[in-house]
């Protein structure tokens, strides 16, 4: 498995936005590999000492905390994907953003401890 995270300020009143843009974004990308999408908005988000999420992506006042997940089979598909997905018609659908764009903190990993119930 491999999962490209997202960390994202978004401005409280944008909620539904960011949610029709994550719902959206989902068929594309199944459509090229992902197993799965998973949004969260932030519902106990803590300030740290050192750092934190806000800090991370320069949350301003009235902006909430998403963690965003998607999963693949392997880093191979995800990169296939991400490089379909720039080049897919679909995506200029999506217009301007519910988020500020340069304040997403991302990455790709390979999990290394996997628990199920």
């Amino acid at each position: 498995m491999y999962v490209n995270g997202f960390v994202i300020a978004v401005p409280e009143g944008n909620k539904q936005a960011y949610i029709d843009v994550a719902e959206k974004f989902w068929p594309i990308a199944r459509e090229f590999g992902a197993l799965s999408q998973v949004e969260c908005w932030e519902a106990d988000v803590q300030d740290g000492k050192t750092t934190d999420f806000r800090r991370a992506t320069k949350a301003e006042k009235g902006e909430r905390i998403v963690f965003s997940w998607v999963t693949w089979p392997d880093k191979a598909t995800a990169d296939a994907a991400n490089q379909k997905m720039m080049e897919d018609p679909r995506m200029e659908d999506f217009g301007e953003m519910p988020f500020d764009g340069p304040r997403m903190v991302y990455g790709g990993f390979e999990p290394i401890v996997e628990k199920k119930a």
